[in-house]
């Protein structure tokens, strides 16, 4: 089996010296490879790429909360134009994105099988909780500001949902009501860019 396997590569190859060992190596590299990927989009994780940052950075500029639950942004290092010398900037970049906005509570008839009280992420919901619930392109934690929200105050996504796509947001109530109340909208989010 395998020589007649090896007949067919050469066959495909009739000049290089394709050996047993080449191709062992070239599937496991594949392999490895595959997995990394894997776990990589399992653990929600996004790659950010530098032509994303370049095209943000005339997005609007939010001032920072200070709550301690709240990431800070990351330090980057930006050329300073006047001195020539490096310097410490900070993203506080934000994006806005149109979205389709719904809304949900921790019922049976929201959350199905799901109801239990505990989110996505293992956040358990307590009284006065605000927050999101999206696909997998924004990782938890994304802070996000949603009009006619939390009074206009960043949430963060904490929560997924099975018809959650692309540019969909479904925001977390208390009760069954005040979800119904909201029903759905489309508004303009604005999304924290890390």
């Amino acid at each position: 089996m395998k020589r007649a396997a090896l007949k067919r590569i050469r066959r495909v190859f009739p000049n290089s010296a394709i050996s047993p060992t080449t191709i062992l190596l070239a599937v496991v590299i594949c392999l490895l490879g595959c997995i990394f990927c894997i776990a990589y989009t399992k653990a929600d994780r996004r790659i950010p790429m530098l032509s994303t940052v370049a095209a943000k950075a005339d997005a609007p500029s939010i001032p920072d909360i200070d709550n301690s639950a709240v990431r800070r942004p990351v330090e980057i290092l930006v050329e300073n134009r006047e001195s020539g010398i490096e310097s410490p900037s900070r993203s506080d970049e934000w994006q806005t994105v149109r979205m389709r906005v719904t809304a949900y509570c921790p019922c049976q008839k929201c959350c199905g099988e799901y109801s239990d009280g505990v989110t996505a992420c293992g956040h358990r919901i307590r009284p006065g909780d605000v927050f999101a619930a999206s696909d997998r392109q924004y990782p938890f934690g994304t802070e996000m500001i949603v009009t006619g929200y939390n009074n206009d105050q960043p949430i963060k996504v904490l929560d997924r949902g099975g018809a959650i796509r692309g540019d969909r947001l479904d925001l977390f109530f208390h009760t069954h009501e005040e979800a119904l109340q909201w029903g759905v909208k489309y508004v303009d989010v604005k999304v924290h860019c890390k």
